[in-house]
């Protein structure tokens, strides 16, 4: 299969499903002006009838966020909607509203339950600004796959995991920042070798017991616009498929192969 020259570029690639992929989580989060009245359950009742039937579970919770520039964690009350497995969940708090998956199965799917999710949120808490949108996907290597990485991904996102230093590695990530060709967006782009129980975002990154590779990959656009469903929906999908379109860049079709695709 030809690779692609510049990710940046073009339409995506032809999505290729991969029924053992190395995809721990993917979020997706829009941020507005704080709306005080999230904090009353009578406020947000509307808002769980609306997507109980998917969700049925409701917890509150503490939201726990990264505070820059000091790396701390802040918290702040947040309700999550859950599915009865608990692996797929929505966050509402006074300033945003996340859908987070650990069982991701397809980009239709999860965009699917982004829009029943900011149809919602615009529906019954009724948001008028946006001050941001991203999304967010993150890969991990671990195991028998790690000991084949120069073989799994190109060389600009290896590094020295390939080089004579490569036996003795204990942390190394790579991050840059790139504009999008979509409307005012940037692409954050993290990769590297981590220790075991080693994370580069402790909020989305669970530390596991064991050295992995990681390919954390967040497009957003923060600029205050008018806050619609429809909107929302159509920017959160080219998003997604260009950020599809940098992570076949960054593997090789033997990646695509180890975890259980047909390139």
């Amino acid at each position: 299969m030809a690779r692609l020259k510049n990710p940046l570029r073009g339409p995506p690639p032809k999505e290729v499903p991969l029924p053992a992929a190395p995809l721990v989580r993917v979020i997706a989060q829009v941020r507005f002006p704080a709306v005080l009245s999230v904090e009353q359950p009578g406020f947000i009742a509307p808002f769980q009838e609306a997507l109980r039937d998917d969700f049925p579970v409701l917890r509150r919770e503490q939201s726990k966020v990264l505070v820059a520039p000091q790396v701390q964690l802040a918290s702040s009350p947040a309700w999550r909607f859950m599915d009865v497995e608990g692996t797929t969940r929505i966050s509402l708090a006074q300033e945003f509203l996340a859908l987070e998956t650990v069982a991701y199965t397809s980009r239709a799917a999860f965009l699917g339950k982004l829009g029943a999710a900011t149809t919602a949120l615009c529906e019954c808490i009724r948001p008028r600004v946006m001050d941001r949108l991203g999304i967010r996907y993150i890969d991990r290597v671990t195991g028998k796959e790690l000991a084949k990485l120069p073989q799994l991904v190109r060389p600009d996102v290896l590094g020295v995991g390939s080089g004579d230093l490569a036996g003795n590695v204990v942390h190394s990530v790579s991050e840059s920042v790139f504009e999008a060709p979509e409307e005012s967006a940037r692409l954050l782009a993290r990769w590297g070798h981590l220790p075991a129980n080693g994370t580069v975002d402790p909020t989305a990154l669970e530390p596991i017991g064991e050295r992995s590779w990681v390919l954390d990959l967040d497009m957003f656009r923060q600029e205050s616009r008018p806050l619609d469903a429809e909107t929302l929906l159509k920017d959160a999908q080219a998003y997604a498929q260009r950020m599809y379109s940098f992570f076949r860049w960054a593997v090789t079709d033997e990646f695509l192969t180890a975890f259980g695709g047909e390139p």
